[in-house]
C-alpha cells in the first residue's frame, strides 16, 4: 500500500468509497450501528482481522468496547480498558497512534487479544472538537508491518467515529439527563395543607437541561420546607450532583429545623463529597402555625413576597456564600411573616444578557399581581413566550389557602 497523504489506485478507489458510504451511513443509521459499520469496513479495507472502537466512560478513566467486527467478543463481554494501561489505554494517554508487533501481556491487557493469537496492532485516538472520546484500534493474527500510510487511513476513518461518537455521547446524555430531571422534579409538588402550590421546570434553550431544582416537604415537626437551588454546570454532571445535593438536603431537615444550620451541613458534604462542585440555594422553613418563614441564602436570589398591601418585593435578606465555596462559612437567617404568597426562582428566570439584573427584577415584580399559585408561576414566565431562557429555570410559587385543610 502506497500513500501520500492520500491513498492513489485501487486503494484509492476504496477509500474513496469507504468515505462516501461512512458519510451517506452517517444520515441514514443509527449511530450505534454507524460505529459497527465503520469498524467492519475498515476491517476490509486494510484486510485485517479485527477492528474495534471503544469509547471513553462518563468518568473518562476506562474505554469501554462500542463497536467490533472480528472479535465482537469485547463488546459482548463489555472488554474495559484503564487509561494509560494496556495498548488502548497508552493511545488515550498519549494522544498519539501506536503501532506494536508483538501482543502479549507486556503490550496489551485484554485477555481476549491473547487468546485469538493476534500479531501485531495499529491504532488511533478518535477525537471530535478538540475532545478525545476512545480509540480505533485494528488488529491481525499475521505478523505483518503497519506503515504510515496504514495510520493515515485509520485516522480519515476515526475522525469519522468521532462524528458519530459524538452524537452518540450527546444523545445519550441529553436522554440520561431529561430522565433524570423528570425523576427529581416531578410535575406536580406535594400537597401542602394551608398553602396552595405550584411549580414549573424550563430547560435552557442554548444550555440544555442543568442542575436546576425545587423541593417541598412536610417535616415530621409540622414545618415544611421549601427549597430552590442551581448548581454550576449543565448536562448530565449537573443532573447527578444535583440529585445528590437535593437527597442530602432532604436528610439534614429531618434533624434540624434552622435553614442555615441545614446548608452549612450541606456545604460541609459538598466540600468533601463533591469538591468541584458549586451551588446556590435558598432554603425557607414555615413554622407549624404557618405564621413564620425562615430563610437562608447560599448565593442564591432572594425570594419574592406578595402580600395585598405592599405589592410584589424582594425578601430583604443577606446572601452568604455559595455552597462549595469555603469551608465552614457563616450562614445568616431573616423570619418574616408568612406573606399572602411568595416565589422562589433560580437566576435563569431574570438574568439576560442586554438588560442589568435589578431592572430584570424590577420587571418581574411588575409582572406579579397575584392570584393563584399556578397564576403566579404564569406571570412569572409570560415574557419568556417572546424571549426564550438561554439558561434552566426553575421556581415555586406558594400562596396561602386556609381551605386546604390540614
Amino acid at each position: 500500500m502506497t500513500m501520500t497523504g492520500t491513498m492513489t489506485g485501487e486503494n484509492g478507489d476504496q477509500l474513496e468509497a469507504l468515505l462516501s458510504v461512512t458519510d451517506a451511513a452517517l444520515a441514514r443509521l443509527d449511530i450505534d450501528d454507524l460505529l459497527t459499520e465503520l469498524t467492519a469496513r475498515i476491517r476490509g479495507l486494510m484486510d485485517t482481522d479485527t477492528a474495534t472502537i471503544l469509547l471513553l466512560d462518563p468518568t473518562g478513566r476506562e474505554l469501554v468496547a462500542t463497536a467490533a467486527t472480528g472479535l465482537e467478543e469485547e463488546v459482548r463481554q463489555g472488554v474495559r480498558i484503564p487509561v494509560g494501561e494496556g495498548f488502548a489505554g497508552t493511545i488515550v494517554a498519549t494522544g498519539q497512534p501506536l503501532v506494536i508487533d508483538h501482543v502479549d501481556r507486556t503490550t496489551v491487557i485484554n485477555p481476549i487479544l491473547i487468546e485469538e493469537h493476534i500479531a501485531a496492532m495499529a491504532g488511533v485516538p478518535i477525537t471530535a472538537g478538540g475532545q478525545l472520546l476512545g480509540v480505533l484500534h485494528v488488529g491481525s493474527r499475521q505478523p505483518r508491518q503497519f506503515t504510515d500510510d496504514h495510520i493515515e487511513l485509520l485516522r480519515l476513518v476515526a475522525d469519522r467515529a468521532g462524528m458519530a461518537a459524538q452524537a452518540r455521547l450527546s444523545r445519550l446524555e441529553r436522554r440520561t439527563t431529561v430522565a433524570l430531571q423528570r425523576s427529581l422534579l416531578p410535575a406536580r409538588p406535594p400537597d401542602i395543607p394551608g398553602f396552595d402550590v405550584a411549580a414549573r421546570y424550563i430547560p435552557g434553550g442554548e444550555v440544555g437541561v442543568g442542575g436546576d431544582w425545587y423541593d417541598l416537604f412536610a417535616l415530621p415537626s409540622g414545618h415544611v420546607g421549601v427549597v430552590i437551588g442551581d448548581v454550576a454546570g449543565n448536562g448530565l454532571r449537573a443532573a447527578v450532583v444535583m440529585g445528590r445535593i437535593r437527597s442530602a438536603l432532604r436528610a439534614y431537615a429531618l434533624e434540624t429545623d434552622d435553614p442555615a444550620d441545614v446548608l452549612t451541613r450541606l456545604d460541609r458534604k459538598i466540600q468533601i463529597f463533591e469538591p468541584s462542585a458549586m451551588a446556590t440555594a435558598a432554603y425557607a422553613v414555615i413554622d407549624p402555625d404557618r405564621v413564620t418563614v425562615t430563610v437562608s441564602l447560599a448565593g442564591h436570589l432572594a425570594p419574592v413576597l406578595l402580600d395585598p398591601s405592599t405589592g410584589a418585593r424582594v425578601l430583604d435578606a443577606p446572601p452568604d456564600l455559595p455552597l462549595g465555596v469555603h469551608l465552614d462559612a457563616p450562614r445568616r437567617t431573616t423570619t418574616v411573616e408568612v406573606p399572602e404568597a411568595f416565589l422562589l426562582y433560580t437566576d435563569g428566570l431574570v438574568e439576560r444578557r442586554d438588560q442589568l439584573l435589578r431592572e430584570s427584577i424590577a420587571h418581574l415584580l411588575t409582572a406579579l399581581h397575584g392570584g393563584t399559585a399556578n397564576d403566579l408561576c404564569a406571570q412569572a414566565t409570560a415574557h419568556l413566550l417572546h424571549r426564550p431562557a438561554s439558561d434552566d429555570i426553575a421556581l415555586i410559587a406558594l400562596r396561602r389557602d386556609p381551605t386546604r385543610s390540614r
